[in-house]
């Protein structure tokens, strides 16, 4: 089955959709605007039922299909955008300053909502499709938060799926892969508190940029001398913040950055060595540190059934030269990941084309790759809910 007709056809109206959702950028959980676009349009659309509110602005629709009971599945989209000023100079740029989709949630509201109209036109399925639009998947965890709040037990959902633009993946590619597909997330903040003075007399002090760079370059050994080096870790600094003169030596000096594993027992070596490296060169030098270490989002785990079952509708849709079913798991978070820990499913891509990247100030979805991603959908619900 290739692109859909009908798909096709609504290229243009959702494409609309896309850029007016683009104009209006909102982010977190604080997607007043977005979510009551979504929630009208499932309305107008006639989903069996429409629930808003969750997550403080998620929303989700209910299809039930004309042929008969069945199961439910879910499809999730996420709508959140960036705290990114837009340079991209398209027509249809943010109206909101400083806030942009840079990320491409706009197009994948848009893409979900597309399905959701098709499969309230056809019915085609039994059972049930769930359409899940989450908040606050750039740091948020609005997935965590509609997983705790009981969607999956409220709509009887028994298995999810996901789906992301990849700009640089040709237009009406997918790839995906089983097992490990997106890395697990944390945060670091480390202060070290030494003692301040005048630059002219070093010895007098307990220079704090000189420990909390020592520090520095020995995290760098974590991913080289403690973890097994077919094992991914990556360990980035990414702010480092002391003094505001020429000729004073600061009291304190502070890291921040992060941490990107493909495993949770290399995410708890890495958290171990770090709290140990810190304390140790600190305490060595005569300071002291403190260190806030912050776990965020888990791997985004493809279970190996619902990813196989997914390669066969992208497949479907793109033909089996057009999908890349083992593709190189990436270090970036997805908080997906916590509706992939409460149910079976399966994470997919899109070819977004060549494009800026994503969180680039130039970036912008590619309105090509909405009928390929209905398709998808319609062809992913019709496959798992065959009568």
């Amino acid at each position: 089955m290739p692109i859909l007709n009908r798909a096709a056809e609504l290229q243009e109206e959702v494409s609309g959709w896309r850029r007016h959702l683009h104009r209006k950028p909102e982010l977190g959980f604080d997607l007043f605007e977005t979510s009551a676009f979504v929630a009208e349009k499932l309305r107008e659309f006639g989903c069996d039922e429409v629930a808003t509110g969750m997550a403080k602005t998620g929303v989700v629709g209910i299809i039930r299909g004309r042929l008969g009971d069945g199961p439910t599945i879910g499809l999730r989209s996420d709508m959140d955008a960036l705290p990114i000023a837009e340079a991209s100079g398209v027509p249809h740029s943010s109206e909101n300053a400083g806030k942009m989709h840079a990320c491409g949630h706009d197009g994948h509201t848009a893409m979900l909502l597309g399905a959701a109209k098709y499969l309230t036109e056809t019915r085609n399925f039994a059972g049930s499709v769930a359409v899940i639009f989450q908040p606050a998947e750039e740091g948020g965890g609005g997935g965590r938060v509609m997983v705790k709040e009981g969607i999956m037990e409220r709509f009887g959902i028994e298995r999810v799926f996901g789906m992301h633009n990849a700009p640089g993946l040709p237009v009406g590619h997918f790839a995906t892969r089983p097992g490990p597909i997106m890395a697990s997330t944390a945060e670091f903040t480390i202060t070290v508190k030494g003692r301040g003075g005048h630059a002219a007399f070093p010895h007098q002090t307990i220079d704090p940029i000189v420990i909390t760079s020592r520090i520095v370059g020995a995290m760098q050994s974590i991913a080289s001398r403690s973890t097994d080096p077919v094992e991914a870790l990556v360990v980035s600094v990414t702010k480092f913040h002391a003094g505001d003169a020429y000729n004073v030596i600061p009291e304190t000096a502070e890291i921040a950055g992060t941490v990107r594993t493909l495993k949770k027992e290399t995410a708890d070596l890495a958290e171990e060595r770090i709290r140990a490296l810190v304390t140790g060169i600190a305490g060595a030098s005569g300071a002291e540190a403190h260190i806030h270490y912050d776990r965020n989002y888990p791997v985004t785990f493809n279970h190996a059934e619902e990813t196989g079952f997914a390669v066969s509708v992208a497949e479907d849709v793109a033909g089996t030269p057009n999908v890349d079913p083992a593709m190189p798991a990436m270090m970036g978070g997805e908080d997906f990941s916590y509706m992939l820990e409460a149910r079976p499913g399966s994470f997919i891509f899109v070819g977004n084309g060549e494009t800026a990247n994503l969180h680039h100030p130039a970036y912008d979805f590619n309105d090509e790759a909405i009928p390929h991603g209905i398709s998808y959908w319609v062809r992913l619900t019709e496959k798992a809910l065959a009568a």
